[in-house]
């Protein structure tokens, strides 16, 4: 009993390497056919690959400028909806109303954030800096700049931005040795001409004005930041500010940037200041990189539809020449099924061996292109081209050129498999 289904099976064996065995002979049998379809299926998957780590690597290069070197989450001193007056919500229908009212001046700021940030960082995988963010004017030998100042908490500012990696001089853990310390740009420095351990003044809109100390100078490639951006400590800038004990902003980094809108959430339910997540704050370029994908994975994906109507003409041919031997499998017990999967495994062996070659062929142009060193106008440095070896883009071009040229040799494997023996073999007598 158990003879049966072993003989059956090695019977299927047999029919199937005698599939293979044809179609194989099919393909060499028309060799220049075979090896254009081939080489456009090699050419394909390369260049699919070339182009879509280009495209990928460039995206995945500017998230990580974007998303590293600005905060995941920002909270503010705002509100994402301002309070209503309390005489609207006391008489909401009253007859009376009184315009012109002037509400009381009162100090911004993030009141209880100590406690704020216990909480931000007591959630896992979140790193939280605070920051006290005003307008100053650097007064040095008569020139005389308006500027970003933001008091930091040095220990804290390293975890959540990359400004350490961008000293040239000095570093960001001197602030904490020199009280009167400031950081400045390297655009601001050679705008002022000064140097570490220069002096100068600055003026806060308090009225209040201290002679600060240069301590560290950065620079980012941005020319606007590097002229207005400034740090010192927290201590001092809410003295220079007058805003004692408070902060306007608590910048959050996480270990997993793609949940910061899920964290945002929480961080404004509990406390209600506004937290904007960087996918909130960027939404108009994700939505213009998700375009751009769709652009690039159709026009790539084209490349191989067009290969494969040369392994579609490639078997239509052979479906032509070979109609007799064709009606002679058939004649000999061979199925439509059978004849079908002859076919289906010409354009299989065109796919597998085209992919293998594709890839191979694609890994040297990424490679070459890695290496290629650009300068684009106005830049002094030089940048390498932006590759990404993102293991799903290798599963994806092979996927591809598999599909089309399966596809591709689906309707002749189907017309094969129509073909009546006894018509065919009539005309032939």
């Amino acid at each position: 009993m158990k003879a049966v289904p072993c003989a059956r099976h090695n019977l299927d064996r047999l029919g199937m390497k005698i599939q293979l065995d044809v179609a194989l002979g099919h393909l060499t049998s028309r060799r220049r056919q075979t090896l254009v379809s081939l080489s456009g299926v090699v050419l394909g998957v390369a260049f699919f690959l070339a182009v879509s780590s280009l495209m990928r690597g460039s995206e995945k290069d500017f998230l990580k400028r974007m998303v590293d070197n600005s905060p995941h989450i920002t909270v503010s001193d705002e509100f994402r909806r301002a309070q209503a007056q309390p005489a609207w919500t006391a008489w909401p229908d009253g007859a009376v109303r009184t315009n012109h009212v002037k509400p009381p001046n009162e100090t911004r700021g993030i009141r209880g954030y100590r406690q704020m940030l216990e909480f931000i960082e007591a959630l896992p995988g979140v790193r939280a800096a605070p920051v006290l963010q005003g307008t100053a004017v650097l007064t040095f030998a008569g020139k005389q700049q308006g500027v970003t100042l933001s008091g930091v908490v040095p220990v804290k500012m390293r975890q959540v931005t990359t400004i350490d990696e961008k000293f040239i001089e000095g570093d960001l853990e001197a602030l904490n040795a020199t009280p009167n310390g400031i950081v400045i740009g390297k655009g601001l420095a050679d705008k002022f001409s000064l140097r570490m351990g220069s002096t100068l003044s600055v003026l806060a809109p308090s009225g209040q004005n201290r002679t600060m100390k240069v301590v560290g100078i950065f620079r980012t490639g941005n020319a606007s930041y590097d002229e207005g951006q400034t740090f010192m400590m927290l201590k001092r800038s809410q003295g220079l500010l007058d805003k004692p004990n408070r902060i306007n902003r608590i910048i959050v980094q996480m270990n997993e940037p793609y949940d910061a809108p899920d964290i945002a959430k929480q961080i404004e339910a509990r406390y209600a200041y506004k937290s904007v997540s960087w996918i909130e704050s960027s939404e108009d370029i994700l939505s213009l990189l998700l375009v751009r994908n769709i652009i690039m994975f159709s026009v790539v994906s084209a490349i191989l539809v067009v290969a494969s109507f040369g392994i579609y003409n490639t078997i239509s041919t052979i479906v032509m020449e070979k109609t007799k031997d064709i009606a002679i499998l058939k004649s000999m017990g061979f199925h439509a099924k059978d004849i079908r999967l002859i076919f289906l495994f010409e354009g299989l062996i065109v796919g597998v061996i085209g992919s293998v070659a594709g890839l191979i062929l694609g890994m040297l142009l990424m490679t070459f292109l890695s290496q290629i060193e650009i300068k684009a106008p106005g830049m002094t440095e030089m940048v390498h081209l932006p590759v990404w070896w993102g293991s799903e883009q290798f599963a994806m071009a092979a996927f591809f050129a598999m599909a089309s040229c399966v596809a591709a040799a689906y309707l002749p494997a189907r017309k094969a498999g129509r073909v009546h023996p006894v018509d065919i073999l009539r005309g032939a007598t």
